[in-house]
């Protein structure tokens, strides 16, 4: 769904481990390329609907294991550069809207299947320390993921150090 604007309903996901650590997944393409998941907001879909589907679509995941922490109040805006913009619709597309979510992941590792729908997104996944992404992430996404990441951060549970 693209608005009068040009840009694309989309969902980022930020899932948080035990640990504070979050999902950071690299991209199938050979370019070395990681981000979080995230994916389109389909017609008639509610934001929290694409996330779970696109949870389980990019790594495998349901409903039971995760929860839902937070989420962005509005939505967050991304360009994207001329040369990867398509042009073949009305109105033009020029990049992103995004409502990004915190999820606490509740599973073994072993859940997580990159892998596992017949057109995989990413070929790899590993667990980065929380704000680790702001500083990896291609340079027209940072600024959406530094507001995401900053935004959701009060969500997190304090976590107690058992040593």
């Amino acid at each position: 769904m693209i608005d009068e604007n040009g840009y694309r309903s989309n969902v980022g996901i930020v899932l948080a481990n035990a640990a504070g650590q979050v999902l950071w997944a690299r991209r199938v393409g050979g370019r070395n390329a990681w981000q979080f998941p995230q994916g389109g907001v389909n017609q008639g879909e509610t934001p929290e609907q694409a996330l779970y589907r696109e949870l389980h679509e990019e790594v495998g995941l349901r409903a039971d294991s995760v929860r839902l922490l937070g989420q962005t109040g509005d939505w967050l805006h991304y360009n994207l550069p001329e040369h990867m913009r398509r042009n073949n619709s009305t109105p033009g597309f020029v990049g992103q809207k995004q409502k990004w979510f915190l999820l606490q992941f509740v599973d073994e590792d072993a859940a997580i299947a990159v892998d596992h729908s017949a057109k995989p997104e990413f070929d790899q996944w590993c667990w980065v320390s929380y704000y680790y992404p702001i500083s990896q992430i291609i340079d027209f996404k940072r600024e959406v993921y530094r507001q995401a990441l900053v935004d959701l951060a009060p969500h997190l549970p304090v976590l107690t150090n058992h040593a």
